[in-house]
């Protein structure tokens, strides 16, 4: 199973941002410390090219962020400060789908460690979105006719409102989202299939709705490869989640999922997407279970 990452592109940010970013290279160190990779296992991407972001972005959009013309107002929208290191780790984090998926269409099953970028929309990004790296892949994939139907199966706490923007009546894209109903984004868009919870869902609940929408999901298209955004924000301690699921319950999810994709025989490209534990010790063992997870399912 191959795993991409680009944590050595990481931007520094103020201490005491919300986002955590060392939580790619502590995920990265994790899976590495299990024994369950070699170490060609782990890989550098190539960063998503100009014409493969293209694909899912606005020319303007793009050539205003690479040159760094994005106004304050832009900026804040997204969450971070512009920079170039910011840039080319967004590219590099695209370019990991991209290899993810292209790895996971070759052996079942392959993870970008950071990825799920859900909320950049064509012309702009938010919510420390850039580009929509699970947008760009998919579309790659059509691009390269590589496959001719994508799932993306999106169990961030929030809803990928830019994934359901960007393939809104592209029929060769199933966008399903699980989210909190209540949470960011507060103005969301219409995804080929939501599922809305209320804060305080825990592990039952979410887990019957999650298996009734995996349901629908199989009986309303038949995808050649799914892309999997397994948020680690439903977590009942994080900072920004609200649905109180608890480690095991977020275990019992990916299983869920995964163990579903391999009995349809669907090849699975995992993104890690969100994750804002109050300890990021959590975070990073709730991501490294859905790593190991699907590792267990592709040597099954």
């Amino acid at each position: 199973m191959k795993l991409y990452y680009s944590d050595t592109f990481v931007l520094p940010l103020p201490q005491g941002h919300r986002f955590p970013m060392c939580k790619y290279a502590m995920l990265r160190a994790h899976v590495a410390a299990s024994g369950q990779f070699a170490d060609s296992d782990l890989r550098v991407p190539e960063a998503a090219r100009d014409a493969q972001i293209l694909l899912a972005h606005d020319r303007r959009y793009l050539e205003r962020m690479m040159a760094g013309a994005m106004n304050a107002q832009e900026m804040r929208r997204i969450g971070f400060p512009w920079s170039a290191q910011m840039v080319e780790r967004s590219r590099r984090s695209a370019g990991a789908t991209i290899a993810a998926c292209r790895s996971a269409l070759a052996e079942g099953v392959a993870a970008n460690l950071a990825g799920g970028t859900h909320h950049a929309h064509r012309g702009f990004g938010a919510g420390f979105c850039v580009f929509n790296d699970a947008a760009i892949a998919a579309l790659v994939m059509l691009d390269e006719a590589r496959v001719g139907q994508i799932a993306i199966i999106d169990c961030d706490v929030h809803q990928g409102d830019g994934s359901a923007a960007i393939f809104a009546g592209d029929s060769r894209v199933f966008t399903f989202s699980i989210h909190g109903a209540g949470n960011f984004p507060f103005d969301k868009q219409r995804s080929d299939l939501d599922l809305e919870l209320a804060d305080g869902t825990g592990d039952g609940p979410y887990l019957e709705a999650l298996a009734g929408g995996l349901d629908q999901v199989f009986a309303r298209c038949v995808p050649d490869l799914v892309i999997y955004l397994a948020g680690a924000d439903p977590y009942r301690d994080d900072r920004l989640g609200r649905l109180e699921l608890s480690i095991e319950g977020l275990q019992q999810r990916d299983r869920m999922v995964l163990g579903r994709c391999a009995d349809e025989g669907v090849p699975v490209a995992l993104a890690m997407a969100g994750g804002y534990a109050r300890s990021i010790d959590d975070t990073v063992r709730i991501h490294g279970n859905t790593i190991l997870t699907a590792r267990s399912l592709a040597r099954d």
